[in-house]
Parts: structure tokens; sequence; C-alpha cells
């Protein structure tokens, strides 16, 4: 039995490598952040991204494919495969299979089901909406789809009715468009009606054209001016190219992970309807009837410390694309431009304050977080967008062949046909916008390479600059630790050399001491003299000439002889006199064995 993918008609060249081809289990589900490049070499190296599969025996054609990484709750996905040996980034983009223009496994709404083609749409309940795999950034694009269930009926596939019709709405959307509501659901979109043939955007229907079913063939076309270059003097703004994304690891396949570009809320405003806000005349009012309001508090005019209010912040104005419209063809026939103008896809640039508080912040150390990206990461733009409601289908046709080719100046047509610039312009079929857009991210790929191997080099020339830092930083705290142990020893021997010349100088002077002092000496000396005892005739002193401290018992002599000898209440003989020299002489001479025992007492007591 045939496969379903044989039955559509796609080749075994288009199957997606077999799931056993990977270490990775095939009922693994959890989301795993890829280590470093070094740590990939044992992953399978794809090329292609396997796409959905399709059961073998489908009712159908149109199938709920399995779970796969859709874009939800802001977050958006993008195939990867393992980058070759050698690059400095882990991973890269590759192409999904069927690879051309068709719908996006990844951006469209999970209740969306879809052929294996990619080509044919059906939805299921409610509104649900679906992208193109490429965006239009610039240029004059077209292309068709054709409804094959649609305009209100009310015939389901399974035989059942259900209480509202099937209906379509076709446009095209950017990035911030919800994939859970219909085009025109707010200024991120523009689209038009089944039921009434009616342009709708920001949720506000306006007359346009006519009323659309099953089996007509509507043709979409765009014009967008050439792409804004980025201003090379101002680092902010948004028209710089950089992509945020992390690989990661999804059920054994490779993708980009990236925060999903938000809503402003200065658009958000715009979908806030003026009318309700200004019909305020059947709403009575408090101050006027002189009753307190029952829902509100009453709150003062000024907070706890008498601050103020803190005013809401500026609201940023929003740019559009001079000379940007869209148009629409029923079964060939244009229903003339249906916008103009349309709002710039490029995120509003950010004001200085936030700018400051965005730069205040900063990731943990060792991990990988989610920033939001102000700038154009190359996959902006405006998308064919699809919304389906209950059990609606369609089958897009990409070209390049068109059931109702439009002419080949389509803006003279719509613009008039006075007008000669526009008749020199032609228009692409957008089929031919899906090589140029991987072309773009191949582009950018190798250009992050480059930026990522130029960082690395950086990165090794600053660490061997700190390596060579280090090392001579270690050099002079050797060196000056060398030139502090070589001081502190040469201290070291100066102390101990003054050591032992104290040492020696103080044994010497108690030999040249214990030699003065010794009885032999002592004897040849007279008594007086051996005491330092200076007088004269007439003189009665006693001074104590180069003598050691005076010990106890001498201290006790001296002043026994002075109060004996030198007292005021003894009467002194006078200096002439013999008696008194003679007599004077006599004392001391009778006693030089006691002076010389004091003189023995005070050495021992040195």
């Amino acid at each position: 039995m045939k496969t379903w993918n044989e039955k559509v008609g796609l080749t075994h060249a288009f199957s997606s490598p077999a799931p056993e081809q990977t270490d990775v289990p095939a009922e693994r589900t959890e989301t795993l952040v890829l280590p470093a490049r070094n740590d990939l070499s044992s992953r399978p190296r794809l090329t292609i991204s396997r796409f959905p599969t399709f059961p073998s025996d489908c009712p159908t054609e149109y199938h709920a494919t399995d779970q796969l990484a859709m874009n939800r709750i802001g977050f958006r996905y993008t195939p990867a495969g393992i980058s070759p040996p050698g690059s400095a980034l882990p991973c890269r983009t590759i192409e999904s299979l069927p690879t051309s223009y068709r719908v996006s496994w990844e951006d469209r709404s999970p209740f969306i089901k879809v052929t294996a083609d990619g080509l044919g749409i059906a939805g299921d309940k409610g509104f649900r909406s679906a992208r193109c795999n490429a965006p239009i950034r610039e240029g004059k694009w077209y292309m068709e789809v054709r409804v094959e269930h649609g305009g209100g009926a009310r015939d389901n596939v399974d035989g059942s009715t259900r209480r509202e019709g099937s209906h379509v709405r076709l446009g095209w959307a950017r990035r911030e468009a919800p994939l859970n509501g219909p085009v025109g659901l707010d200024g991120y979109s523009y689209g038009i009606r089944d039921k009434t043939g009616e342009k709708v955007t920001l949720s506000r229907p306006r007359p346009y054209g006519r009323p659309f079913s099953s089996g007509d063939v509507i043709g979409m076309y765009i014009s967008l001016p050439p792409r804004r270059q980025p201003s090379q003097k101002d680092p902010y703004d948004p028209a710089h190219i950089k992509r945020e994304r992390i690989p990661i690891e999804f059920k054994g396949q490779e993708y980009f992970e990236s925060l999903e570009y938000p809503q402003s809320k200065e658009m958000i405003s715009l979908v806030d309807y003026s009318g309700k806000a200004a019909n305020t005349a059947s709403v009575p009012s408090a101050a006027a009837s002189g009753k307190k309001s029952a829902t509100v508090k009453n709150l003062p005019e000024r907070g706890r410390g008498n601050k103020s209010a803190a005013e809401p912040a500026p609201m940023r104005s929003l740019p559009t694309l001079p000379d940007s419209y869209i148009a629409f063809f029923i079964n060939g026939e244009c229903q003339g431009i249906a916008f103009q103008d349309l709002y710039d896809y490029l995120p509003l640039q950010i004001t200085p304050a936030s700018r400051k508080g965005k730069d205040r912040r900063r990731n943990r150390e060792g991990t990988r977080e989610h920033k939001e990206n102000p700038f154009d990461d190359g996959s902006l733009g405006y998308y064919p967008f699809i919304s389906l409601f209950n059990d609606a289908r369609v089958r897009m046709n990409p070209g390049p062949n068109f059931d109702f080719p439009p002419p080949s100046a389509i803006d003279a047509v719509l613009l008039g046909a006075n007008d000669q610039d526009s008749k020199n312009v032609t228009w692409r079929p957008i089929c031919e916008r899906y090589l140029e857009f991987m072309a773009e991210q191949w582009a950018l790929d190798d250009q992050e390479a480059m930026e990522a191997e130029s960082e690395l080099a950086e990165r090794a020339a600053i660490e061997k600059a700190d390596a060579q830092k280090q090392v001579q930083k270690e050099r002079r705290r050797q060196q000056a630790e060398a030139r502090r142990k070589a001081k502190k020893a040469e201290t070291a021997g100066a102390i101990a050399a003054q050591t032992v010349g104290s040492a020696r100088s103080v044994r010497g002077s108690s030999v040249a001491v214990e030699e003065r002092y010794s009885q032999p000496a002592l004897l040849a000396i007279p008594a007086h003299a051996q005491h330092g005892l200076v007088y004269g005739p007439g003189i009665h002193r006693f001074d104590h000439v180069n003598s050691p401290a005076p010990t106890m018992a001498s201290s006790i002599d001296i002043q026994g002889a002075q109060s004996g000898y030198n007292s005021d209440n003894v009467e002194t003989p006078a200096a002439d006199t013999p008696d008194a020299s003679v007599g004077y002489q006599q004392e001391y001479s009778q006693q030089p064995r006691q002076l010389q025992q004091w003189t023995e007492f005070d050495l021992r007591a040195m």
C-alpha cells in the first residue's frame, strides 16, 4: 500500500530522515538547549528539516499534523541544523520540505489542517489563521487563493451542519498578528471578508468589493517601497539587522528559538473604539449628580508623601511605508486599492528611558536567556495571511502559472492609465520570493559566523594578554619575594654581628673593671685615692669621682663619714693648722683594710 506522501505526489527524495537515525528516542518531547559546538559532533547533521508526517490511511487530504515546534506563547521556531566542522556557531538555518513557497509548518495555528504539499489549508472551529513561509519586505508581488469551501456554506465534510457556515478572510499581516484570530483583527493585518466583500483592519469593516464564495479565485497583490537602510550614526535604529535566537532540541530536531515580536501599546491603542470613549452622554457623571461612586474608591488627589501620580509614558508615532498599498482581484476582476500607506513593519524605536532600563539588566553568568529584539531580524515584513472559520478550505497558488493572470503593469490599472512610470514596473509571482528569502537567511548565517570567529579571535587575544600579564605579575612577585628574603637575611646578619660586638664590648669592660679594682692595684693606691677622695688643705669635702654607682654599704659609709667629719655641728679645724691635717691623715690611714673590703663589695654588686 502506498503511503499518503506518495498518494499526493511527493517523491522519495522529499522524505524526511527517519527518527531512528538519531540518538534521541522518538518519544522524547522535552525541549533542551543545545550544548557548545564541540559537544555536537555525535549528532546527525541534517541539511533538510523533518516536515510533518501524514498517516498512510487518511480519509481526507487535510490533516492535523503531529506535534511540532509551532509558534506559540510568544515564541517563534525556525528549523536549524548542525553547522559543518570548523564553524564558530553550533547551528545554522536549514530548509524544510517541501522547499517551496507554502504555508509555514511552524507559523500556523495548531487547529489549522494542512496538506502534504503545504498549499491546502482547512479550518476547524472558530477563526484560525496561518502565515506563509517567507515575508514580503519590498517590491511588488502577486499570488492567488482558490476558495474551496467558504462564503457561508454549511455543508460539512462529514455531512453534519453547524449553526454558522464556513467563512474565509484573506489578506496580509505582520509577525505581530495573532494566529488565533482573523486577519484585520488589529492594525498588524489587512484583509477582506468573503461574506460582504468588505475590507477590514483594526476590526473595523469598510465597504470595498463584491462578496466571494466557494469556487472563486482571489488574487492578492501588495506593493512595498524599497527597504530603508539603517542609519550608521544611530546604533539603535530598528533597521539594523540583528538576530536573537537560541538553538534548541525538540524531538530529535534542532530549532532556533526566539521571542516573537510583541505588540506595541501604540498599536493596541488604535484598536480601542474612539466612538465608545467619546460617547459619554448616556453615562451619568458622579460630579453632576453630587453622589459618590459606589464602585470607585475615593482616593486623594495626591498619594503618600504628597507625590503626584506618575504620568504615562508618551506615545510614539507609528511610521508608515510611503507609496505602499494592497489590492485584491476576484476572478481576475480588479477591486481597486484596498489599503494605502501601510504601517511600517519595523519595530518602534525604543525611548532613551527604556533603553537605560534595558542596559541595566544583565544575564546571569553561565546561562542563556532570551532577550527582546528591538531590531529587524530579517524575518520582518508582510506575509500572506489566511484565516478560516469553521470548516472553510482554501488552496494557495503561489505561481508562476495563475488561473487569472493580472496585467503586467498592475500599478497602471490601480493608479490610472496616465501614470507612465507605473507601466514600466511589473509584478513578480510570490513563488520566487522563497529562494530570495533563504539566500538572505544564509547570508546572515555567514555574517554571524564571521562575527563569531572575530569575537573568538578577540577573546583569545585578550586571554593571551591576560595570561602574559599574569606571568609577568608572578615573575615580579617572585623577584619581590627574593628581595625581601635577601634583605631579611642581611638584617638578621647585621643584628647578629651587632649582638656579638656588644657582647665582646661588655666582656672587655668587665675584665677591665675587674683588673682595675683588683687587690694589687688597690694596695698600690692610697686609701683616700681608692675612693676618689679629693681634699686639700683647708677644704673638708667628700667627692665621689669616677666611681660606679654607690651601693648601700658605700652610701652608708659615706654618709657616716659626712655626718662625722663634714657636719655643720662639728667645728672644722683650720686648713693651715698642722694638727688638723695630721689627724685627718691618721684617721684614714688606720682603716685601709676596711676600705678595701668596701671596694670589693662594690665590685660584687656591679
